[in-house]
């Protein structure tokens, strides 16, 4: 199972990589050494898509413009929401912050978990308590977690592997469970992380969009910052925050894997 996440995680590198070159079926089931049959399959399993559309997405990411004559996503997607919290995700995922006194106690007595699970988009690592999710974000390995990387670093952890893969399988499936996220951030951060939640798989938007959106209009680069520093990556959208220009911006994550990400989310989009 985990060679074959890494094949499709490798094929959609290598898609990615060659999309100008408009690789066949053949040519990427050969660099992963699967046959065309077994390729196709294994990546319809694991993806949820074909290669050929996730292929067609990758290459449409590039050539598209991010606007359409200054008609902003957001009034198409965040106005909304914004204006109607209960609609976020139909409640897929709700942020609660860390009170001060929780924060200062470094989660003394709480009890949290810490797991690694297997996705095409390389190996996720989640932490949670029964607060909800603090971390979620993407290794090149599994490493044991050092407490201090999280809000809690006094917290009693312990590694369960099947926890972190029930959540990347709600952030990544088909079928979504509510699920509930406990960060700690400042009160603009919060508000910046809250906002993405209202943009759709597939939607798009630019940073100055964002900060106009939650009435911080000339915060664009405050706005980039709070993304940056988004504990919670998939289920807290920042990937679909882009350049004004339609570049991929930057990402904690890696570009490549950004670009991935809204490849997949546009092509499953267009499939169904």
């Amino acid at each position: 199972m985990i060679d074959d996440f890494r094949r499709v995680a490798d094929a959609i590198s290598y898609i990615i990589a060659h999309r100008a070159e408009q690789p066949s079926l053949a040519a990427v089931a050969s660099h992963v050494g699967l046959s065309p049959h077994h390729f196709q399959r294994e990546f319809k399993r694991l993806a949820g898509i074909t290669p050929k559309q996730f292929l067609a997405a990758a290459t449409l990411e590039y050539a598209k413009p991010l606007l359409a004559e200054g008609a902003s996503v957001l009034d198409a997607s965040l106005d909304a929401g914004l204006s109607s919290p209960a609609r976020l995700h139909d409640h897929f995922v709700t942020i609660e912050a860390l009170t001060p006194g929780e924060y200062k106690q470094g989660g003394a007595g709480m009890r949290a978990t810490y797991g690694f699970a297997r996705t095409v988009f390389g190996t996720m690592r989640v932490v949670q308590t029964e607060r909800g999710i603090m971390m979620l974000d993407f290794m090149e390995g599994e490493d044991a977690l050092d407490p201090a990387e999280t809000p809690i670093p006094l917290a009693h952890f312990a590694r369960d592997d099947r926890a972190a893969e029930s959540v990347a399988r709600a952030a990544l499936g088909d079928k979504r469970a509510p699920l509930r996220v406990t960060v700690r951030g400042t009160n603009f951060q919060l508000r910046v992380w809250r906002a993405v939640l209202a943009l759709e798989p597939g939607d798009r938007i630019a940073y100055h969009e964002l900060a106009r959106a939650i009435g911080a209009s000339s915060a664009a680069r405050a706005v980039g910052n709070a993304l940056a520093a988004n504990p919670v990556g998939v289920l807290i959208p920042c990937h679909r925050v882009i350049a004004a220009s339609g570049a991929i911006g930057n990402y904690r994550w890696g570009n490549e894997r950004k670009r991935a990400l809204l490849a997949w989310e546009s092509s499953r989009r267009d499939a169904t």
